[in-house]
């Protein structure tokens, strides 16, 4: 389970080992010798040489972002990239472990830390009501059956999965600062938050840490990645995947009214009440940049 151990325990490296052994001795000879499959970038120049960035990204299936880390990683120009990545996908503790080997960074939600400890503590799934009554209960809706479910956890759970929660998002940002200010890598994240070939609505997870750290945002409208890897096999098929790169969204250029100079708590209620709007506005303008950089397959029918 992704807990604040989990987190606690991740080191982020400058030169993730891993991630190379993982492009010379998977994706290297998946894309060139058992399928022939093409990356393309379009707009390659719009990616800054000289400060590390967020990469905001649609996200059209799994492995969407093998192909860019790969294409980055053989242009020789650019550094290392670390992902946000659902918690839900280590669950499979050897998954788990080789996602933390290739330097990617767990972002578990809510629903995930209610449903995992749920499960822990009372040894089966929670359905999607119970689930529910949980959220409310915790909400401060009055909900009886979702005060008893949360009791089955713990007779604290209400009081302490808030604060908990928190925290988890505020080691969150301080992995993904470490790998921008001190490892001068770039991070990809998939502002949907979910996997849609047709692109959905955006979070303000990615628009909360980019203005908490004033990091310049790139967006990228990938094309056509869910043809290569149509289902849940990491082995991609041939075809052409291409990466469309907007020009950047920086806080002393296009997003600079957007730019809080005062600290914040990354992802804390007080934040998200006291920046709604910031964070709420900065999301419709990336989400309306990926879309321009998409195929019309994967657009949404009017501009979000």
């Amino acid at each position: 389970m992704v807990d604040l151990r989990h987190l606690n325990r991740i080191t982020i490296s400058s030169v993730p080992r891993f991630q190379k052994v993982v492009g010379h001795l998977v994706l290297m000879p998946n894309y060139r010798i058992f399928a022939d499959v093409k990356i393309t970038f379009d707009g390659v120049s719009n990616i800054p040489k000289n400060e590390n960035v967020i990469f905001a990204m649609n996200h059209t299936d799994r492995f969407n972002y093998w192909p860019f880390q790969y294409k980055m990683w053989k242009l020789r120009e650019y550094p290392f990239t670390t992902v946000w990545v659902k918690g839900k996908y280590y669950k499979n503790a050897v998954l788990g472990k080789l996602l933390d080997w290739c330097n990617l960074i767990p972002v578990p939600s809510m629903k995930y830390l209610i449903e995992e400890m749920y499960t822990g503590k009372m040894g089966r799934r929670l359905k999607e009501d119970e689930y529910r009554a949980i959220k409310d209960a915790i909400e401060g809706v009055d909900s009886q059956k979702g005060r008893e479910l949360a009791a089955q956890i713990d007779e604290t759970f209400l009081e302490f999965i808030v604060p908990y929660y928190e925290s988890i998002m505020e080691r969150v940002a301080e992995l993904s600062r470490i790998a921008i200010r001190e490892k001068k890598q770039n991070i990809i994240i998939f502002p949907e938050g979910t996997r849609s070939t047709t692109l959905g609505e955006g979070r303000t997870g990615l628009a909360q840490f980019a203005v908490n750290t004033r990091t310049t945002i790139v967006p990228v409208g990938c094309n056509n990645s869910h043809r290569i890897y149509p289902g849940s096999s990491p082995f991609a098929k041939s075809g052409e995947v291409i990466y469309r790169i907007g020009e950047p969204l920086s806080f002393d250029g296009a997003l600079k009214k957007y730019r809080i100079d005062e600290d914040f708590k990354f992802f804390s209620a007080e934040s998200r009440t006291k920046y709604k709007e910031v964070f709420e506005e900065v999301t419709i303008i990336v989400m309306a940049h990926i879309n321009d950089l998409v195929d019309e397959h994967h657009r949404v029918s009017e501009k979000v």
